[in-house]
């Protein structure tokens, strides 16, 4: 099937020949829906812990930072923001010169309370001699959205997310990045220390490390830190070969092999090259200003507590079995551990003798851990908590998305539509062991979640392999907790118009 030009491009990659063709099998097999036992709930899966439980996991946090451990702010931050221009790139290309739609009256109604206006003013008077509002004035509405999406100008429909200003200050407007750094001091430092990892793409990076040398000394100024700002790229080994209707490998015109970005659980590489006790991971987006910032801060505290206490617990156990210093009561105590606090049920446990039910608690037990807020469902897209079950016939908690729910099983459609509660993409990770060595994270993967998608290039069609998701499939083998967290924690920016929410205006 493949020629040695084409063993030769997948070897350059970093990929081996039968990887590329197991994920050719996965294309034309598809992937299994997974089996579910029920939505998580609170109280069945979901923690709401009370002002006691909260006051004692923040207490918690701060004893482990003072502790010494490392701790890094991890941020996926390589989308572009294109999407979020979606329905100006379609006013531009519109057949009509003035707004139509809502959502371009409303865009232009407010356009003063965007934190680019400043910049974009700029720009309309480098390259149109006038300012926005007079743009506006004579009717020249597509100048001022060239302005603001085009290279010429501020260049938003090809830039990161993370670069454009969403926020305004009296010091002026703040980046996603930079709202980032900010809580990383707030609530990620230790040791006088901010160790924040963007994930980024290849064309951004000089941007986004620009920025940070503009802004870094300001930052650390401001909030008595020194940070440590590093960044990393989706390696070309995480692609995944796109491939014909047929399921044969899509050429592109030269001949070669088309391989595809493997989606945000390409990330759980990048992962695992992170050295740290304790990684926070949220989108790049999720930001707030200053004014807004005490739920986030508290709430990431108490999350981060939860875990912590979690671990130390875990890890008391795991000593314990090792030692062989244990009775039948511990042993029971361990399984309502295991079961009740982690939520991970074995129908027959019962059935084990001793050394099998050692041997199972200890697996359980030693794996990375990591806790999930989760916000009640208000319809936003996402993904929700639930109990599933595993490989091994376990069942555990689990973020999944709708992609992987049989959607011809009205039981499953039941569960997923009526949860109360969705993932926003806030996790605080600990990837290390009981002895301090770091867990292999590729182990941990369930390779079975991935997905398949209709695309096309210069007009042919093709599908596309997602490797499973980052919080999803790609940790579906860890300890998983829920915590409800305040929907006031979760602030995401899907269209350019979500800038003029109350929650992103300064």
């Amino acid at each position: 099937m493949f020629t040695e030009a084409d063993k030769k491009q997948i070897e350059s990659r970093g990929m081996t020949v039968e990887q590329v063709e197991r994920q050719l099998v996965q294309h034309k097999e598809g992937f299994p829906f997974l089996k579910i036992e029920a939505a998580a709930a609170v109280g069945k899966g979901i923690i709401a812990p009370d002002a006691t439980a909260q006051k004692e996991a923040e207490q918690a946090w701060e004893d482990y930072k003072r502790e010494g451990h490392k701790v890094v702010k991890f941020v996926p931050a390589s989308g572009a923001a294109s999407r979020m221009f979606k329905n100006m790139f379609a006013f531009l290309s519109a057949d009509y010169d003035t707004p139509q739609t809502e959502f371009e009256k409303t865009f232009f109604d407010n356009i003063k309370k965007f934190a680019f206006r400043k910049a974009l003013c700029q720009k309309c008077h480098a390259n149109n001699d006038a300012c926005a509002k007079d743009l506006i004035a004579e009717g020249n509405y597509k100048a001022v959205v060239a302005n603001m999406l085009k290279p010429e100008g501020l260049n938003y429909g090809q830039l990161p997310k993370g670069l454009l200003l969403f926020h305004q200050y009296e010091d002026g407007p703040r980046t996603p990045m930079e709202e980032h750094l900010v809580e990383a001091a707030l609530y990620a430092s230790s040791n006088g220390e901010a160790h924040v990892h963007f994930t980024v793409s290849h064309d951004h990076l000089q941007l986004f490390e620009q920025r940070v040398a503009e802004k870094k000394d300001y930052y650390e100024k401001k909030f008595g830190v020194k940070y440590d700002i590093t960044f990393s790229e989706q390696k070309p080994s995480t692609d995944t070969i796109a491939a014909n209707p047929d399921n044969t490998p899509f050429r592109n015109e030269d001949g070669s092999l088309l391989f595809r970005p493997g989606g945000h659980g390409a990330l759980i590489e990048n992962l695992n090259d992170i050295d740290a006790d304790i990684i926070f991971v949220k989108n790049i987006d999720n930001v707030v200003p200053d004014r807004l910032k005490g739920d986030t801060v508290l709430w990431k505290q108490i999350i981060a507590g939860v875990l912590v206490k979690m671990q130390r617990k875990a890890f008391e156990y795991l000593r314990m079995l090792e030692s062989g210093q244990y009775n039948h009561d511990k042993l029971e105590e361990i399984i309502r551990f295991v079961q009740r606090d982690l939520c991970c049920r074995k129908a027959d446990i019962k059935e084990l003798e001793d050394a099998e039910l050692v041997c199972y608690l200890k697996g359980k037990l030693n794996r990375p851990m990591r806790v999930c807020g989760v916000v009640k469902n208000v319809g936003e897209p996402g993904g929700g908590p639930f109990l599933a079950y595993n490989q091994d016939g376990t069942v555990s908690l689990q973020i999944l998305e709708s992609s992987q729910i049989d959607k011809n099983n009205a039981d499953y459609m039941k569960m997923f539509t009526s949860g109360t509660h969705f993932n926003p993409v806030d996790l605080v990770c600990a990837t290390k062991d009981y002895k301090g060595h770091a867990f292999n994270l590729p182990q941990y993967v369930d390779h079975r979640t991935g997905f398949i998608s209709s695309k096309s290039k210069n007009g042919r069609e093709l599908k596309a392999l997602e490797l499973p998701g980052l919080w999803n499939g790609a940790m579906s083998d860890w300890n998983t907790i829920f915590v409800e967290v305040p929907l006031s924690t979760f602030n995401p920016v899907k269209t350019v118009n979500d800038l003029l929410r109350d929650t992103h205006q300064g």
